[in-house]
């Protein structure tokens, strides 16, 4: 009998297998393929403070082992989010990690998390600083640039979060950095439970033809398997680095490349652009996790966190 349980701050999981933001709408559109129940955590598709229609179509397009998006946080914004949507995810049985971001003002993170903190349903808050589809005026770093690529606007913001509520805090990254560990110690430092990384990579797709980019804005999120080596990496020097734990994301496909990043250091993953190829990749990746573990005579999650050899 093997334990996969683990410990994100005060979020209790019974595995480390998450569905990341995004990547699985509001959960119903994938009960018919999946065994909910059998998730550790679902992470809500991102939700603002308004309402965001988000970026003009095409928004997505495939690319050599991924895919590129330009989403826009499109999302019904956090009021009719709480009313109609998280009804809906609770019903999944498991724990609802709810992803935030702001669209033009940093402070709209206080008041979404002050929002949250009141609701028994939301088990933890995914703090998106990392987005790169969207590029407000940061009101603390005063450059246009993601918060998440700034070592002083990541800790005031998630400073100020972390006083806005009790609730778990993990903090979502940007892989678009000089030094990702350094911004990761500006988020522990500032009180985050734990980090999720990485975020997409900017990239961009070209249409010959038409001599016009693929989707509308230009430039978009790269996910899937073409990041991984690069997302394993940083997930490795962040682990090196802090004392919290780390969600890994990153070209997660199945239970191989989940081991890669427990590994590396991650104590939870989390599948994402698998989900549109592969809808019950998650579930085979616990059915799988368990399997490597008894094999291995590994009993506890814990003692293959972080397990790489030198």
């Amino acid at each position: 009998m093997v334990d996969l349980s683990i410990n994100i701050g005060r979020l209790k999981l019974k595995n480390p297998v998450m569905v990341a933001s995004g990547t699985f709408g509001y959960a119903e559109e994938f009960e018919d393929f999946i065994d909910l129940k059998k998730l550790g955590a679902i992470v809500s598709k991102t939700v603002t403070l308004e309402c965001r229609p988000g970026n003009r179509v095409p928004r997505t397009c495939e690319t050599p082992a991924g895919m590129l998006n330009s989403i826009g946080l499109e999302n019904p914004g956090i009021d009719k989010f709480v009313k109609e949507k998280l009804p809906v995810l609770k019903k999944s049985g498991v724990p609802i990690i709810v992803s935030v971001s702001s669209e033009a003002n940093p402070r709209e993170f206080i008041l979404l998390a002050k929002i949250l903190d009141e609701i028994k349903e939301v088990a933890a808050i995914e703090l998106n600083i990392s987005c790169p589809n969207i590029r407000p005026q940061s009101q603390i770093s005063k450059v246009s640039r993601l918060i998440s690529q700034d070592f002083n606007a990541t800790y005031e913001v998630v400073k100020a979060v972390r006083k806005a509520t009790k609730k778990t805090l993990i903090t979502k990254l940007s892989p678009n950095v000089t030094d990702i560990a350094e911004i990761a110690l500006a988020a522990q430092k500032a009180g985050s439970d734990a980090l999720c990384l990485v975020n997409t990579f900017i990239g961009m797709s070209v249409d010959i033809d038409t001599r016009r980019p693929k989707i509308a804005a230009a430039t978009g999120g790269l996910s899937g398997p073409a990041i991984r080596p690069i997302a394993l990496r940083m997930v490795w020097e962040v682990y090196n680095k802090v004392r919290i734990p780390i969600i890994g994301m990153g070209g997660i496909t199945d239970t191989e490349s989940a081991i890669e990043f427990l590994l590396a250091g991650s104590s939870a993953i989390s599948l994402g652009t698998v989900n549109f190829v592969n809808p019950k990749a998650a579930e085979e990746v616990v059915v799988g996790l368990k399997a490597y573990m008894a094999k291995n005579k590994i009993k506890n999650l814990k003692n293959l966190i972080g397990g790489l050899r030198g």
